[in-house]
């Protein structure tokens, strides 16, 4: 717009001028315009160039920074290559240590056999081990018939045998061996005999005999004396009279006789002081004697004794009591207690179980016999 502008005002001076003088009006406006578009354009190709320019610097700069990343990629490859060629040196070295391929195939061979052979040696430490295991339970089922046949004979405890006899048949019968129908058959027989055989109740028998030992010492009384208890008008004289004299005559006669009105009955004499000390202490001994034979099964003993302790009642005291007569009543009834009893004999049932044992030991050493050949041939045939 300046460039129209510029010639309007120019052109009025022209007008005013003199007619003479010479008109020049379009070179200078020519010549500016020129001079603007040249610088115009020089701008214009200055801002190119530089445009130009930045562009080529951002072109160089992102070049270097390409040609940098796929320096960093080449140096990533080259050490990539360099691990893989020494892991492939590695392989090659353990390669060249590896055996041949024969003595591979003879090393899986070997080592077939090997396992082939731990197989069999687990299968019979297992044989072993089961074999073991019932020779310990049927040992332990011995012991207990022997324990048995111990309180039979010793303390003839039927209870107790009982309980032992029946552990040794669990014991058979956990075996599941039809070897063993024997001897659990005589294991049997003498679990019946010990079942219908009774036994004797000697704790009872002994505390019964204690409870009589106990009332020997309330069996009976001293000789009666007389005592003055202001029933009689006797006791009411004063001393020195002669009903005085009358009194202390009977008080001392009184000890001696004694009124009857059963005279045809047998009299027993009334024992005493010492003497009657002593018999309780003879019929109490009897009666120990009898519990220490009660609680040992001495049925001899244990007879004697209560008899002793019966004689001892009868000759010493009253019948007609009722204390001794009820003790006498007592003594007589446990006289008839059994304090022995028959028992079985476990001998023939031990000796089954044995013979079962040591059959059973014989058939085990000739089935482990020819196991260990194999075995002999298969560590010569390792060992090379």
């Amino acid at each position: 717009m300046s460039e129209t502008a510029l010639p309007k005002d120019d052109v009025r001076p022209v007008l005013d001028a003199p007619a003479d003088l010479p008109v020049e009006t379009a070179p200078p406006a020519v010549e500016q315009r020129r001079g603007n578009g040249l610088a115009i354009v020089a701008l214009l190709l200055g801002a190119a160039g530089v445009a130009v320019g930045g562009w080529g610097v951002w072109q160089v700069r992102h070049l270097q920074a390409n040609n940098q990343q796929q320096l960093s990629q080449v140096q990533a490859l080259n050490d990539q290559a360099q691990s893989l060629k020494l892991n492939e040196q590695r392989l090659t070295a353990r390669l060249e240590q590896m055996p041949a391929a024969e003595e591979l195939d003879a090393r899986s061979r070997l080592v077939t056999q090997l396992q082939g052979d731990q197989q069999r040696l687990n299968q019979r430490l297992e044989t072993v081990l089961g074999a073991s295991r019932k020779d310990w339970r049927l040992a332990e089922a011995e012991h207990l018939l022997r324990l048995a046949s111990l309180r039979l004979s010793a303390l003839q405890d039927i209870s107790s045998a009982q309980a032992l006899v029946q552990g040794a048949d669990e014991i058979l019968r956990e075996q599941n061996d039809p070897g063993a129908f024997a001897a659990r058959e005589q294991v049997a027989k003498t679990l019946v005999a010990l079942r219908s055989t009774e036994q004797p109740d000697r704790t009872g028998l002994f505390l019964r005999l204690g409870a009589l030992r106990d009332q020997v010492i309330n069996l009976t009384e001293l000789a009666p004396e007389y005592k003055d208890r202001g029933e009689s008008l006797l006791g009411l004289t004063a001393d020195g009279d002669g009903a005085s004299r009358w009194a202390q005559w009977w008080d001392q006669i009184s000890r001696y006789i004694r009124i009857d009105f059963n005279a045809d009955k047998n009299v027993r004499p009334l024992l005493a002081g010492q003497s009657l000390s002593q018999v309780r202490l003879a019929l109490s001994l009897a009666l120990e004697q009898a519990q220490w034979a009660a609680l040992n099964g001495q049925a001899a003993v244990y007879t004697q004794a209560l008899a002793e302790a019966r004689d001892v009642l009868k000759s010493n005291f009253n019948p007609d009591n009722p204390q001794s007569k009820v003790m006498l009543e007592q003594v007589a009834e446990l006289s008839k207690q059994p304090v022995t009893v028959i028992t079985p004999d476990l001998t023939g049932t031990l000796s089954t179980v044995q013979a079962y044992l040591e059959r059973r030991n014989v058939n085990a050493e000739e089935s482990v016999k020819p196991l260990a050949k194999p075995a002999a041939s298969t560590t010569q045939e390792a060992m090379p």
